[in-house]
């Protein structure tokens, strides 16, 4: 009963953020124009801006927050790594990879095949990092290889980008905010986070076990090989549709599940919908901010998050956490 409470003030914490994102703007609105452009898109100006501009934006808040928090807590769950984060291990990097390399060799490729595009580069990143991290998955390794294959892949998008002269179009894509967010690209990259979502919930028990040790997983009977493949599978699904989606955003799957632990506690069936929830409400707190700041033009969501995300993971560093 106890959790249930916590959810519900979760969930109504992020239904009244939802609200308020969208009402709070350049343009003054109010509950009633929302209620307008949900019901009438077509009323006024200003319900049709609403319905066109603020509810697609929020809704991309709401699905990337969601995605990248949930990630980054099975990240962290899976190496036992407190600094797992998919901004900071190589999955955004090789997703940005591979958008340059879309953009240059496949200027007619359209958005569907973007997005796979996405997915192959945040599994190729990831890949990278694992294999020199080593075996042993060392927190502190893991994040130096981030680190430096990062680097090396936003390295190998500029060159594309430069030499191509797509240096303009990756970095409009990949800018790390939801301004431009249209509900035909929600259309598309929503269903493969709705579907990885579940399987994500559904694999939360073994998640927990693992994030205990390898050897108690094996004891219990636990397939490690079997199960990591699908949670590996889960977060490049969740990390390369953020990235297609509204561009790079690091610290949210680092900050969002250490915040979420200190609420439920260490239990990944608890842990992962908190993370959604709480990852999602950041997000769309992250937006307004970075919308009202100097309105009526815009500053960064990515410098907005980096401001509230670095000094956490400076934070967490310094007390290197040991247990998940």
């Amino acid at each position: 009963m106890r959790m249930l409470k916590k959810f519900v003030l979760a969930f109504t914490l992020l239904i009244t953020t939802f609200v308020c994102a969208i009402v709070i703007g350049a343009a003054d609105t109010t509950i009633k124009d929302v209620w307008l452009a949900i019901t009438a898109p077509e009323t006024n100006k200003i319900a049709t801006m609403i319905h066109e501009v603020r509810l697609p934006r929020e809704v991309a808040a709401v699905v990337v927050g969601a995605a990248l928090a949930v990630a980054g807590a099975i990240m962290q769950g899976m190496t036992r790594n407190p600094l797992a984060d998919p901004g900071l291990i190589g999955l955004t990097a090789g997703a940005n990879a591979a958008l340059a390399i879309v953009f240059a060799f496949f200027p007619s490729t359209n958005y569907i095949q973007t997005v796979l595009a996405c997915f192959a580069g945040a599994a190729f990143g990831g890949l990278l990092v694992f294999s020199a991290g080593g075996k042993q998955f060392s927190p502190f390794r893991i994040v130096l290889a981030g680190a430096a294959i990062s680097t090396f892949l936003y390295a190998v998008a500029e060159g594309i980008g430069l030499l191509y002269k797509v240096s303009k179009d990756v970095s409009m894509w990949t800018a790390g905010g939801m301004m431009g967010t249209t509900w035909h690209e929600l259309k598309i990259v929503t269903p493969f986070i709705c579907f990885a979502m579940p399987i994500a919930f559904w694999q939360s028990r073994q998640l927990t076990i693992l994030s205990m040790s390898e050897e108690v997983a094996v004891g219990l009977g636990q397939q490690l090989t079997r199960v990591k493949a699908i949670l590996f599978f889960i977060v490049i699904v969740l990390a390369g549709a953020s990235v297609a989606l509204v561009g790079n955003l690091a610290f949210v799957g680092l900050m969002i599940p250490h915040l979420v632990r200190s609420f439920v506690g260490t239990d990944y069936r608890f842990i992962l919908p908190m993370s959604a929830i709480g990852g999602a409400t950041f997000m769309l707190f992250a937006d307004t901010i970075a919308r009202m700041i100097h309105a009526p033009y815009e500053t960064p969501v990515v410098a907005v998050v980096a401001v509230m995300g670095l000094p956490f993971f400076l934070f967490i560093v310094r007390k290197g956490e040991k247990g998940l």
